[in-house]
């Protein structure tokens, strides 16, 4: 009844932090529009400064990169190498099947859908402060029409529920099994 998955392609060994989680969600937007290979992680605890995510990249790309989030004007702290003790951004993903039902999760952040229409019923977790913006926003949303929560919201409890989104979207139109 439910799936726990991880989606780990890409291995960079560069890292990109950030003192905001807005701001690394930016800057992947901006990179991977522009043709870059990066993936959200979580920073090794002794790199945390502030964020709970960073930016993998491949570091040979460096300079480019570095000219690229300039001239879009997204703020970052720095690029460093990447060690060991960097960690997988939390991709497990969990869904559950309650009959009329399904409840995705991922991280603390939880969607619910109506499997017949794929109406969005419910959106919770989390105690990020746009969750109630974007409960507001996705409720009562058919899952393909709904707004993107990364697109709307700035926090992780957002990237989370975009997750979940994309998971939903599969699972309704019949991608993926539980």
């Amino acid at each position: 009844m439910t799936q726990v998955r991880s989606n780990s392609r890409f291995e960079g060994d560069g890292l990109i932090e950030f003192q905001e989680t807005q701001h690394a969600m930016q800057a992947e937007k901006v990179l991977k529009e522009n043709g870059y290979a990066a993936k959200l992680v979580a920073p090794p605890l002794h790199r945390r400064r502030g964020c709970d995510l960073a930016l993998e990249i491949n570091l040979a790309q460096q300079p480019p990169i570095e000219g690229l989030l300039r001239e879009k004007d997204v703020r970052y702290l720095s690029i460093v190498p990447l060690g060991k003790g960097s960690t997988e951004l939390l991709d497990v993903v969990k869904a559950t099947d309650f009959g009329d039902y399904i409840m995705v999760k991922v991280a603390h952040m939880k969607l619910t859908f109506d499997k017949k229409n794929g109406i969005l019923v419910n959106v919770s977790g989390g105690g990020c402060p746009d969750i109630p913006y974007l409960h507001l926003r996705l409720l009562h949303q058919k899952l393909r029409d709904a707004p993107r929560p990364k697109d709307i919201g700035f926090t992780l409890c957002a990237l989370m529920l975009d997750r979940g989104l994309d998971e939903s979207i599969a699972l309704c139109e019949g991608k993926k099994d539980i």
